[in-house]
């Protein structure tokens, strides 16, 4: 009985955290943000600034960027000719942007 309820108390814990709007990930409020803040150097998965670092799968894979960690870092702090989006943006619009590039790099930002 012991192992029942701590098995029913893990279940509900998983299902809470599960279920936490706060983390869901909005890949079309990622869209917005993308065009709204990033296309302008980024359209279609290039890179007018620095053409050797597109947001294409390739590219990211080679530059350690192919994780939503390592995007959302970027577009939080930037580095070089990027600028920083962290005080411009919510967390969950940085998360929803990275999974959007992700996403897009995936399917060769067609």
């Amino acid at each position: 009985m012991k192992n029942f309820f701590f098995g029913f108390f893990i279940a509900c814990v998983a299902l809470i955290s599960f279920q936490n709007p706060a983390q869901a990930i909005d890949i079309n409020n990622g869209e917005n943000i993308f065009t709204a803040n990033c296309s302008a150097c980024h359209a279609g998965g290039n890179n007018v600034i620095m053409p050797e670092k597109t947001l294409k799968k390739d590219a990211l894979a080679a530059n350690q960027m192919n994780s939503v960690g390592a995007i959302t870092y970027q577009v939080t702090n930037g580095k070089n000719a990027m600028p920083a989006f962290g005080s411009r943006l919510a967390e969950n619009d940085i998360e929803d942007v990275a999974n959007f590039v992700l996403g897009q790099s995936d399917k060769g930002w067609d």
